[in-house]
């Protein structure tokens, strides 16, 4: 189970810095195919013309609460750390969160429900090696 979480965490948090890096390197989201996705975050998230005028703020959002997270939980997991799998467990609620208000931004697709399952993995094995 361990090498399950530590793969999950590593493999979730390169795919937030990954996808925070794309968000900065071109904020529009026309690069990369997200431009309609902001439209629909300006018109469903509040204050848009302050956080959603492009990716920026949304980048840095996705690097701190799920690469970061991730990256610490897999850093207390490689150190056998006793809060280890309680960080794993925050990371997947917060992964599931995430998801959820990207469900209600966008609507379901296959990339939103990869991450959601994985979360729910995470979740469910950290609250297991927790027992």
């Amino acid at each position: 189970m361990l090498k399950l979480e530590k793969f999950l965490t590593l493999f979730i948090a390169i795919g937030a810095v990954t996808g925070a890096a794309m968000m900065w390197t071109d904020p529009s989201g026309a690069k990369f195919g997200m431009d309609p996705l902001l439209v629909l975050l300006r018109a469903k998230m509040p204050w848009p013309d302050i956080f959603f005028r492009n990716f920026i703020p949304s980048g840095f959002v996705l690097l701190f609460l799920n690469g970061l997270t991730q990256f610490t939980a897999a850093y207390l997991l490689f150190k056998k750390h006793p809060f280890a799998q309680w960080a794993v467990l925050t990371c997947g609620t917060i992964l599931m969160l995430w998801i959820v208000l990207e469900w209600w931004v966008w609507g379901f697709n296959a990339m939103s429900n990869l991450y959601f399952v994985l979360g729910l993995v995470e979740t469910v094995v950290a609250a297991a090696c927790l027992k």
